[in-house]
């Protein structure tokens, strides 16, 4: 098996969030546009996904090299880029690429609420090291973020089926990314009432 290492946080973060942000760039910059390939006609948005798809492989695979490790959540993220992004390009249609933050954010969400039903945090599994939390905590945490995937989910679909390609872009890039970081910033009372004490405490 691999070993895993640690690198510099700022490294991983930019090479998970560095394609998406090279993606809103080149959509501003060509949405606009439309090019001719092949004897048909791509808007600019199906062009830009074309290249997001290789880019967020690439990003993955480098990410991957250095840690020796791959979380599930990228994982999963890279294989519905590849499919509905391809999808999209094949068949010149949007509306596949857009459907992929539901469909993640749905299986996220079934995945966690399966766990629940056999009285499981999941996601125990995959952030204890994260956050030391007791199993109360675990099981708080892990109903909340359920219901908030399912949120998510929901809400993607209601802006691309009711709002521009340009407003699911904006959501996507900035709305998602803020939601999950005011989500983590609201638990801040359940991480402190259940924080597992200090081993330092007892000496």
């Amino acid at each position: 098996m691999t070993e895993k290492r640690t690198i510099s946080p700022w490294l991983k973060t930019g090479l998970e969030l560095g394609p998406v942000i090279l993606f809103f760039i080149a959509y501003v910059k060509l949405k606009d546009r439309s090019f001719t390939i092949g004897g048909s006609d791509y808007d600019g948005f199906i062009l830009v996904t074309a290249c997001f798809i290789p880019l967020i492989l690439l990003s993955t695979a480098v990410l991957w090299k250095l840690t020796g490790h791959l979380s599930r959540m990228q994982i999963v993220t890279a294989v519905l880029v590849t499919v509905f992004g391809g999808l999209s390009v094949w068949l010149n249609d949007d509306r596949f690429f857009k459907m992929k933050p539901t469909l993640i954010y749905l299986l996220f969400g079934t995945v966690l609420g399966i766990g629940l039903l056999r009285g499981e945090s999941w996601l125990r599994q995959v952030m204890e090291e994260l956050m030391p939390l007791d199993d109360a905590g675990w099981m708080k945490l892990t109903r909340r973020l359920c219901a908030f995937f399912f949120g998510l989910a929901a809400a993607n679909e209601l802006i691309w089926r009711t709002q521009s390609t340009e407003t699911w872009v904006y959501f996507k890039t900035f709305g998602l990314t803020a939601a999950l970081f005011v989500f983590f910033i609201s638990q801040a009372g359940l991480f402190r009432d259940h924080a597992l004490p200090d081993d330092g405490d007892n000496t």
